[in-house]
């Protein structure tokens, strides 16, 4: 049978697709009250504390103890080896859930020879999870996470990193991502754009017309 894949007016060559929000689910409001329970800290000056450091965890500046660490300074209290760990644990097991219809599309992009890659705000401890417990990450030609080199969305020499290791220009890609600042990063380099917002809009969008 024919794959309905196998050309789109949207996009030269390449696909590249952000994790969190298309792929992979957000955290659950299970997910992030454990993890405030964890810490023993009111939910408005965690959340704020555990995004405001985030961006060194994800680029790789700083491994997920001293991430801990860091967000406890800045709350003013002190997370215990024990405490640490099962923070660690429980921030990964809260970005762990997958939508499993994009998973089916990455499937079907692979199987029509598709080139798919994959661009990831990550820290490494939750990359190591994903890569143990996800084999549908090895369809991707390229897995640019962000702890690995050195740059994070929508820095924009990790949009450079990625056409780098894909020997692609910027008018080969249509990067697909949830955050409308990520997808205007990536057309100000000359990438095409798509903000997603459900599986099956993106169906349609690479069908081909």
């Amino acid at each position: 049978m024919p794959s309905m894949y196998g050309r789109c007016d949207e996009v030269s060559s390449i696909l590249l697709f952000d994790l969190f929000g298309v792929i992979a689910r957000h955290q659950s409001a299970a997910g992030r009250r454990r993890l405030t329970e964890t810490a023993g800290v009111a939910p408005a000056p965690f959340w704020e504390a555990y995004w405001a450091l985030r961006p060194d965890y994800d680029r790789g500046d700083v491994d997920g103890p001293g991430y801990w660490n860091r967000v406890a300074d800045a709350l003013g209290t002190r997370f215990d080896a024990g405490t640490t760990a099962r923070l660690v644990a429980r921030d990964v097991a809260s970005w762990s859930a997958v939508d499993d219809r994009m998973v089916d599309l990455i499937g079907e992009l692979a199987a029509a020879g598709r080139r798919i890659a994959l661009l990831s705000n990550i820290p490494e401890e939750l990359a190591v999870h994903y890569e143990r417990h996800q084999p549908w990450l090895a369809r991707f030609e390229v897995r640019a996470f962000s702890c690995r080199i050195g740059h994070a969305k929508p820095e924009p020499d990790a949009y450079r990193w990625c056409l780098s290791a894909l020997g692609a220009e910027p008018d080969d890609v249509l990067f697909v991502d949830d955050r409308q600042e990520n997808v205007d990063a990536a057309r100000a380099l000359g990438l095409h754009g798509r903000l997603f917002t459900d599986a099956d809009a993106l169906v349609t969008a690479l069908a081909p017309r």
